[in-house]
């Protein structure tokens, strides 16, 4: 017997929220104001915009950017472009402008769609960037004016052409999606996604123990739409019809936990920033908000302290989710849930467990090997390079040669992680982060997790600093909380009971602010730039 040869697009997928869900709501934060309407106005509007954008001659595998806030437009590009056979690039608006003109060239993009505020970010590379033959803004005023031309009001181009547009069968290997890494060493890079990768990502993605997410949901992506495709979660929510919140340019942690609070959230995304944000908050108004409809919150981009997940679950009985990704993996990789017969071990072990990145999803596999390609024991402690490889793992850069990522068919994930005998995956570190020792290397990582947990710490990033015998050796920069009056001593004394010994960090500073990358992580780039003369007092 043989099955049907039925191709893997995402228009099947995300025909489901308009269909099955019609009158399910679509809610956006947009400039202080409330947008609601429904799946039936996101399939109306997808398919005009469908047309308007063949009018103005997009064609299939043609490149259509945005460099926009999460907003029902933004999902209706999401929505029509890779239906209609054409590539959807998200545009990360926190990249510098040389970064910013890099990607439109390489991607050679036709359109670009964008909102009304982030104009001045295109029209300082207007001169660098024309190749682009539309700007299609994104306003609610409707008298924008700009020096991008042609530039076109997004509801006025889309108002009045047809709602019925068929879309294309395509082969399920063509490219649906264009996202671009941050590019903290040289120029981004694209990874290019394709139907057949982000269908088997969606499915995934909604499994009960990956994000479980179900349409009986309400869902809030507080990680960007610009940002490895918010995670996937605008495909689930037209594949499952769940109710869906955007939160638009303002992510305070005031205006979040208004926004989970009125649109009775159930399961909401982000990065560690964001939850230390509604955290802070959270404690500065005891009682000010009600979050008793949140049931799960995924923590994603960087590892989140110890003491923020144990807040989170013990303080307001949230499941606090850690998950592992890239870009380059679509970007799920891991997810942190516990075994059933953890759910009776002791608190402290259950976060030892929860503090990891998870067990690496179905469909994909993992490897943590040393330098020779062997892999390393599963004991939680010996580390190595992360190698991954599945169905909607990249195979190759866009338009760039990069064969050492690539090894015997693995992608070279550029992490040193671990790997513990229950299966659960922890990133040590970046390999470019990690800090070498003697020969031995220490993590970043867990000293960061170790040190934002003690009182009055409001944030700490560790990084190698040269040295004469060691060859490097930790520094810790670290961010006291207002008012807080801690030393250098305290600082050590807390940590020395917490890791070995010849981790201990060789001086401390403190600083006003840990520099931080377009994606909220810390950049540990520039830390090392600005301390890469620094006289250790060893």
């Amino acid at each position: 017997m043989t099955m049907m040869k039925t191709p893997l697009l995402m228009k099947t997928l995300m025909d489901r929220g308009p269909m099955f869900a019609p009158d399910v709501e679509i809610v956006s934060k947009m400039r202080g104001e409330i947008h609601r309407y429904t799946y039936a106005d996101l399939g109306k509007r997808g398919k005009q915009l469908a047309n308007a954008l063949k009018e103005l001659g997009v064609r299939q595998g043609d490149r259509v950017a945005t460099l926009a806030w999460n907003s029902y437009r933004h999902l209706e590009v999401y929505y029509a472009v890779p239906c209609m056979g054409a590539v959807l690039h998200t545009l990360n608006l926190r990249l510098s402008a040389e970064h910013l003109a890099y990607i439109i060239n390489h991607a050679d993009d036709s359109v670009i769609c964008v909102d009304e505020d982030l104009l001045p970010l295109l029209e300082r590379i207007a001169d660098q960037i024309r190749n682009v033959k539309h700007f299609i803004v994104f306003t609610n005023s409707g008298n924008f004016t700009t020096k991008l031309a042609p530039a076109h009001d997004y509801d006025k181009l889309i108002q009045g052409k047809s709602s019925h547009f068929v879309w294309p069968e395509i082969d399920e290997n063509s490219p649906m999606g264009l996202c671009y890494t941050s590019g903290t060493t040289g120029n981004p890079k694209g990874a290019m996604y394709t139907h057949r990768s982000n269908y088997l990502h969606t499915i995934s993605q909604c499994m009960a123990d990956g994000m479980g997410v179900t349409t009986a949901d309400t869902v809030m992506a507080v990680v960007p739409m610009f940002h490895a495709n918010a995670w996937g979660l605008p495909y689930s929510g037209c594949m499952l019809g769940f109710k869906q919140v955007f939160p638009g340019a303002t992510m305070d942690g005031a205006s979040i936990c208004q926004l989970l609070q009125d649109e009775k959230v159930t399961i909401t995304a982000g990065v560690p920033t964001i939850w230390l944000g509604v955290k802070a908050e959270l404690e500065a108004n005891p009682g000010k908000y009600d979050l008793s409809h949140l049931r799960s919150m995924t923590c994603g981009g960087s590892a989140p302290p110890r003491a923020l997940i144990d807040w989170f679950e013990s303080k307001l009985g949230v499941e606090f989710v850690q998950a592992w990704g890239m870009t380059e993996t679509s970007p799920l990789g891991s997810v942190a849930r516990l075994k059933p017969k953890m759910k009776d071990w002791p608190r402290e072990k259950q976060l030892d467990i929860k503090q990891r990145c998870g067990i690496i999803a179905p469909g994909l596999e993992a490897r943590v090997v040393d330098d020779n390609g062997n892999e390393v024991e599963h004991d939680g402690l010996a580390m190595g390079k992360l190698l991954v490889r599945g169905p909607w793992i990249v195979s190759e850069y866009y338009k760039a040669d990069a064969p050492e990522r690539f090894p015997d068919g693995w992608f070279d994930t550029g992490d040193i992680a671990t790997i513990d005998r229950e299966g659960y995956l922890a990133i040590a570190d970046r390999a470019k982060d990690v800090i070498k020792s003697g020969g031995e290397w220490i993590s970043s990582v867990d000293m960061e997790n170790i040190l934002m947990a003690m009182p009055g710490v409001a944030e700490a990033a560790v990084i190698g600093v040269t040295h004469v015998r060691w060859q490097e050796r930790p520094l810790a920069c670290v961010v006291k909380k207002a008012d807080a009056e801690i030393t250098k001593e305290d600082v050590l004394r807390f940590l020395s009971d917490k890791v070995a010994k010849w981790w201990l960090p060789d001086d401390v500073v403190f600083v006003d602010a840990i520099p931080k990358t377009s994606v909220g992580k810390f950049d540990k780039k520039v830390l090392r730039v600005q301390f890469e003369n620094y006289q250790l007092p060893t």
